[in-house]
């Protein structure tokens, strides 16, 4: 991801209260200090479809390693998550992290379905960034 992606990610609804630039400061940053961050997903075409990968966030006092997705409402229940969540999983594992989350608001079925289908399971609930969320996890 790249400041040249900043009007496709606009089109996302990435749940925070950072705007598009911020987001892909904040996701240049992750690759500096952690040489890991999100994805442009994208099909065979070139059609921006969302973002995917990996970011550190604060779980209870903890910081862990975390696989995050976001699809564009029209792309949705086509599997784009799915298959890109579990690319970032595989790359997680051959990289030596050996715990992976997803942190899902309860409402947000899809991507409880995504976190299961990569393997993760419900490990408990936590009050984050103003609401409700479910921390999805595994050891990889």
């Amino acid at each position: 991801m790249t400041r040249a992606d900043q009007a496709d990610i606009a089109r996302l609804d990435t749940g925070g209260s950072r705007g598009p630039a911020d987001w892909i400061e904040w996701n240049l940053g992750n690759y500096a200090e952690h040489g890991f961050g999100l994805w442009v997903v994208e099909t065979h075409d070139g059609d921006f479809i969302g973002d995917c990968g990996l970011t550190m966030q604060e779980v209870d006092g903890d910081w862990l390693v975390e696989a995050g997705w976001h699809v564009r409402p029209d792309a949705r229940r086509m599997g784009y998550a799915s298959e890109s969540a579990a690319a970032v999983r595989d790359a997680a594992a051959e990289s030596g992290i050996s715990h992976l989350i997803a942190i899902i608001r309860p409402h947000n079925i899809a991507s409880q379905g995504v976190a299961a289908k990569i393997g993760l399971r419900l490990e408990r609930e936590v009050h984050k960034n103003g609401g409700p969320a479910l921390v999805f996890g595994a050891d990889l």
